[in-house]
């Protein structure tokens, strides 16, 4: 018997994001899983709207080093650049009311070591979306065929009852 659902990818999930899954036959899906239409749509609309809600969270942590690549943060969402004129210390904010007093050589190492993990963080984190956004898409396409075949199953109930009369 064929598969009635596939995952979009051959992946269970990404970072605890499920894999949506693909529904080939829509009539073996609802067979297979003891649902009717109405409990299999909402269903797929809750995941939608979970996705959603990941998504949002994704962009703003997105936004948040992207900004941090760029400029150092003030105050909450208030950011800045900022130029070292010769000195043979900066003081850097470590976040926790924690400050502490490096050299030069030393903040910077420490800048630059943590725009690294801030790059490859956004790398992992833009990926994530992609993989996010890839899922929405195969969700939104399942409740579309789960729609349009409990639209064609009536119409066709509609016609034999029609024949029938």
């Amino acid at each position: 018997m064929a598969s009635s659902s596939s995952s979009s990818s051959g992946v269970a999930e990404r970072r605890g994001i499920p894999a949506a899954s693909f529904v080939e036959d829509v009539q073996t899906y609802l067979s297979q899983s003891g649902l009717d239409v109405n409990t299999s749509l909402a269903f797929f609309q809750e995941r939608l709207q979970q996705y959603k809600l990941v998504e949002m969270k994704l962009l703003a942590q997105q936004r948040d080093l992207q900004a941090f690549v760029a400029d150092f943060e003030v105050s909450e969402g208030i950011y800045s650049r900022a130029r070292v004129e010769d000195s043979d210390s900066v003081c850097l904010w470590l976040g926790a009311n924690v400050m502490l007093e490096y050299s030069c050589d030393e903040a910077n190492a420490l800048l630059r070591k943590n725009l690294e993990n801030a790059k490859a963080s956004l790398e992992v984190l833009i990926a994530d979306l992609q993989f996010l956004r890839d899922q929405v898409t195969v969700t939104q396409v399942t409740i579309a065929r789960v729609y349009n075949w409990d639209v064609h199953q009536r119409r066709l109930r509609q016609a034999s009852a029609s024949k029938d009369s």
